[in-house]
């Protein structure tokens, strides 16, 4: 018996699977590339100060070790698409499970700097394969119903990530008795805080084992009969499956192979739908989230909090950002994702400018009682903010709103936009840091602020609509 769900686009009721576990399941193993995502991007806060002592480096060096794995993530985001056209969506699975892998181990086991920043560089290519290959199946493999609750694992898993990298780093460091060089199993404790990388990395590769190709894929390559069986398991028995399978053959039809030079309008221009998915992947990473995940431990020992309670603060950070995520994917589907990322960035620029007020009154290394307590709770806030709206909406919207002909390139291209601009915050935050810090939340206020007249004037809802329909 098929069961039913609100639709939201008409407000009426719209089929749901048979087999809704089943489809929950291929999502979650899809976006365990988020967890990988948000693993590696968490997992090296706790190795920053470590990394500074043993190599005994300055600030700017340490920000371009840190950061330079984004490179890695942009090349990556930039050839996934092609990679995934050619081989399949699943094979792009496996080789970044194997690449991740490779990149974990060599990242614990670093013969010098420059070669822990190689390996960092090899694991972010993996990373940004995920990042891209992720959405762009879920959206496939969905359910028009609800593909933006499902779309939102991508984001959901990425904060599952963090948190659980703050949680096995304090575990780790209660291990290494509060000395993020102190010995465990003959290593230093941040070289096991990067090398326990291993374990989602092989999780996501053998998952890839149990989740079918995307049925457009499979159509791609001429295998019509697979495909049926797959929209059948997501879609559910009583779906017209004859139906399904002409009306993504005749978009397909219309298409070619994406390229990058079918996302040109001009010689100098990407289409208008391009700057749009850049737009919103740039955005996100300007308010500078990753600053609280990449260096919340240091940020908080800077103003005076000890490095246990650092610790504490970075994993109850994360909590909050999974409770903003949960709000996201309960709403994505029932108010749009326009609304959502207007309610996200008011909250934001309030949040962001109340910790750009209280680090201006940072004497040395320590803040006042009360601007110490505003420039914890406005840090929960903003990334609670964050998570229940941008976090989650601009996945949604890169998997959902390029046409077909160019979905694979426009969003390879948007999520390398997306790593760049997080490499910008994460390479210049230390150097910025160092010169004024409320100058700094001053600069990611701005931009919080800059995103709501940018949604207004060009962001298109896309809350109801069918992969199909978006040209």
């Amino acid at each position: 018996m098929t069961t039913t769900a609100r639709d939201s686009g008409t407000g009426d009721r719209a089929p749901l699977p048979e087999h809704l576990g089943h489809v929950i399941f291929i999502t979650a193993a899809a976006a365990m590339g988020g967890f990988l995502f948000g693993y590696d991007s968490s997992v090296i806060n706790g190795a920053v100060e470590a990394i500074r002592d043993k190599y005994n480096i300055g600030s700017g060096t340490l920000a371009q070790v840190i950061a330079i794995a984004l490179i890695g993530c942009a090349i990556g985001a930039a050839t996934a698409g092609r990679i995934a056209d050619r081989i399949g969506r699943i094979y792009c699975m496996r080789i970044a499970s194997v690449i991740f892998t490779v990149s974990a181990i060599g990242s614990a086991l670093p013969f010098a700097l420059w070669d822990l920043a190689l390996w960092r560089i090899i694991g972010g290519f993996a990373i940004g394969m995920a990042s891209v290959i992720g959405p762009a199946y879920i959206a496939e493999v969905s359910p028009p119903a609800i593909r933006g609750r499902l779309a939102s694992f991508q984001q959901a898993a990425i904060v599952l990530g963090i948190a659980v990298s703050q949680l096995v780093n304090y575990a780790i460091l209660q291990g290494a008795n509060g000395d993020q060089r102190g010995k465990i199993i003959g290593l230093e404790a941040w070289q096991v805080m990067l090398g326990v990388m291993v374990i989602p990395a092989v999780i996501y590769g053998l998952l890839s084992f149990a989740i079918p190709e995307s049925p457009r894929y499979l159509l791609s390559v001429g295998r019509t009969a697979d495909a049926r069986a797959v929209l059948a398991d997501v879609e559910g028995e009583d779906t017209d499956l004859d139906g399904r399978v002409k009306e993504i053959q005749t978009a397909m039809r219309r298409e070619h192979k994406s390229v990058f030079s079918d996302l040109l309008a001009s010689r100098i221009s990407f289409l208008p739908i391009v700057w749009v998915g850049i737009g919103l992947s740039v955005f996100q990473q300007l308010v500078g989230i990753n600053v609280a995940f990449y260096y919340s431990s240091t940020l908080w020992q800077s103003v005076g909090i000890n490095p246990s309670s650092s610790f504490f603060y970075s994993f109850t950070t994360s909590i909050v950002n999974i409770i903003g995520t949960v709000i996201a994917m309960v709403f994505v589907d029932r108010i749009g994702r326009r609304p959502l990322a207007l309610i996200g960035s008011t909250g934001m620029a309030v949040s962001l400018a109340l910790e750009a007020w209280a680090f201006s009154s940072k004497n040395g290394t320590t803040l006042p009682n009360t601007e110490g307590t505003v420039a914890l709770i406005a840090a929960h806030v903003f990334v609670l903010f964050f998570a229940l709206s941008w976090g989650v909406v601009v996945w949604v919207f890169l998997g959902e709103m390029f046409p077909n002909r160019i979905r694979a390139a426009a969003l390879g291209v948007a999520a390398s936009a997306q790593w760049i601009a997080n490499w910008a915050i994460t390479a210049s935050f230390p150097t910025l840091a160092d010169w004024n810090l409320s100058g700094t939340y001053v600069i990611y206020t701005c931009f919080a602020v800059l995103s709501i007249p940018f949604v207004l004037l060009f962001v298109k809802e896309t809350k109801g609509k069918s992969l199909e329909e978006m040209g």
